[in-house]
């Protein structure tokens, strides 16, 4: 009891010590003990967390309150959760004590083709890959997370998908982080009639906060999901709808790239670190590679010793991530198209020899670094969400429509926006895509490809039980927000809370910047452009990571402090 009463002690303490953009509101919604047997959600917006929790309530497991939540969140927090997006939900269920992985990300359509997006000088066309019909992938997230509540739920499609219905037919309370959303891409919304139909008042006018936002089109297509399953959506009259709307606009999804939309079930990446063991997200995603990569990079130093955010440790940070980042460029794409080397990869023999690479108290030039040199050849706006439930299943899951409201376009009658995940392709092998990232042949356009991810919902075991399940929107910036969240749990020993809190630094290899967070000391900064790193202020957060710690029969929830409205939500 000493030791429970000491751990709560120091995890709220903790909170409070720690610095962020945005202040802090009362713990009890962004960090929560509780009882595990109570079950906890930890989600980006309040609603659609509370819905989890209602599900956790009413008997569901941690798969049910998963996919109720991630179908409530396309309803409350519009600009990532979404109906007509893709990702990756990494499951634990405790009765079997198997791990496993629900790959819905989205796929290219039959038509897409290499140089789609290039005009006739062979320039990316940057406005046709972003923000038009043809940005859209096969959305993923209605299959993924029916797939998800069928095989490892316990509730009917009805009970999980009720609450969505509901607040989308009667109507959200705008709050500040929906309000200053839709006001950022307004501009952008409003150039598709649809879109500013739905998102904003009949004479154009932006939701204020405190009205009141009715979606009837989505709870309509909700309640069709409802009752009429994936079908409804890939095959019945929400389909028909946006195959009507992408022949009018030169789209390129067609009813049959819908019907032949297929979830895959993959088996996650496993690795260590210490005493550790990191279960983690495979390709298509680049994000579970690298963090094991990163990892074992690192288990070679004592990083304990050099001090949390100190000008030795950012150091090695930065020389590990620009590594990893390099190999992403050449050696990442869907496995089912292209042989990703994941085994070498993520090998600790591969580890060492990336290590010898680095030097102490200096920087290597990014130019200088070459993807795979000591090989043996064989979006910012993204969201994530953890639960936990009584029995001990865990849920990590990321979806997303890639950019803030994808392309920015509402299929009519649907209240769905499309997603802009083409992007995520290499539309021009060896140019930077909308992340800055240098990507390669392996990430090329191939119809019914999925695209190169970041996602990285992630797991970590101690003494062969769960511990710790987090995970992050950034696009390019998961990978490091992930990989820093774990090495402040695991190497230093915080609290989630804290953990979730701490300043954080990006590399990405290209450009060849060192991107440091508000809270990350002047002094240090000195230090490491002495070592010639080319230090930048970052001008965003750095990832949000969304948290859960298991630990003597309590869980420990944090929702990252960097961005409004966050929440953390149990019954």
């Amino acid at each position: 009891m000493l030791r429970t009463t000491l751990l709560l002690l120091l995890f709220c303490s903790q909170v409070f010590a720690q610095g962020s953009e945005t202040p802090l509101v009362p713990y009890t919604h962004r960090f929560l003990p509780v009882i595990a047997e109570n079950g906890m959600v930890v989600g980006p917006e309040k609603l659609a967390t509370e819905v989890g929790a209602e599900i956790l309530r009413r008997g569901g497991n941690a798969v049910d309150a998963a996919v109720a939540t991630g179908f409530a969140l396309a309803v409350t927090y519009p600009r990532a959760g979404n109906l007509g997006g893709g990702g990756f939900m990494l499951i634990h269920m405790a009765a079997t004590n198997k791990q496993t992985l629900i790959d819905y990300r989205e796929s290219a359509p039959a038509a897409a083709t290499r140089d789609m997006y290039l005009d006739e000088n062979g320039e990316v066309d940057r406005q046709r890959e972003y923000f038009s019909h043809q940005s859209a992938g096969v959305p993923g997230t209605v299959a993924g997370m029916l797939y998800a509540l069928e095989k490892y739920g316990s509730l009917s499609r009805k009970e999980v998908l009720a609450p969505a219905i509901r607040l989308a037919r009667q109507g959200i309370t705008v709050s500040y982080n929906l309000h200053t959303g839709l006001k950022s891409r307004a501009e952008r919304l409003r150039k598709h009639a649809e879109s500013a139909r739905v998102f904003f008042h009949s004479d154009g006018r932006l939701y204020a906060m405190g009205e009141i936002f009715r979606q009837p089109d989505l709870a309509n297509s909700l309640r069709k999901i409802s009752r009429f399953g994936a079908d409804a959506f890939y095959r019945g009259d929400i389909a028909e709808k946006i195959v009507d709307d992408m022949a009018l606009n030169q789209g390129l999804i067609t009813a049959a790239d819908l019907a032949d939309y297929r979830v895959i079930e993959r088996s996650p990446l496993r690795g260590t670190f210490r005493d550790y063991q990191v279960i983690t997200t495979p390709p298509p995603s680049s994000g579970g590679v690298h963090i094991l990569q990163m990892l074992n990079i690192l288990e070679g130093y004592d990083l304990k010793a050099m001090g949390h955010n100190s000008a030795a440790y950012l150091h090695l940070l930065a020389e590990s991530m620009k590594l990893a980042y390099a190999d992403r460029s050449r050696y990442l794409g869907d496995p089912d198209f292209y042989p990703v080397p994941v085994n070498q990869l993520i090998s600790k023999s591969y580890a060492d020899k990336l290590r010898n690479t680095i030097t102490l108290k200096q920087a290597r030039p990014s130019a200088e670094i070459k993807p795979g040199a000591h090989f043996n050849e064989e979006s910012p706006d993204t969201t994530h969400y953890t639960v936990a439930d009584a029995a001990g299943n865990l849920v990590s899951n990321t979806y997303t429509l890639n950019f803030s409201y994808g392309s920015h376009i509402t299929v009519p009658g649907t209240g769905i926006l499309l997603n802009n995940e083409m992007a995520d392709f290499a539309a021009k092998p060896g140019t930077p895509n909308a992340f800055r990232l240098v990507q390669g042949e392996a990430n090329k356009i191939e119809p019914g490809k999925r695209p190169l991810s970041s996602m990285t919902p992630t797991l970590v075991f101690r003494d062969g039980k769960p511990w710790l399940a987090t995970g992050s929107p950034g696009g390019s910036l998961i990978i490091t927000a992930v990989l820093q969240t774990l090495l402040n749990a695991m190497e230093f020993e915080m609290n989630i809370a804290a953990s979730a809190s701490a300043a954080r630094i990006h590399h990405q290899w290209m450009p060849d910047r060192l991107m440091l967070e508000n809270g990350i000391s002047p002094d240090t900064a000195a230090l490491l452009e002495a070592w010639n790193h080319p230090v930048e202020a970052s001008r965003r957060t750095l990832g949000r990571t969304q948290s859960i710690v298991m630990e003597n029969g309590w869980l420990f929830g944090a929702t990252d402090p960097r961005r409004p409205q966050g929440w953390v939500a149990s019954w």
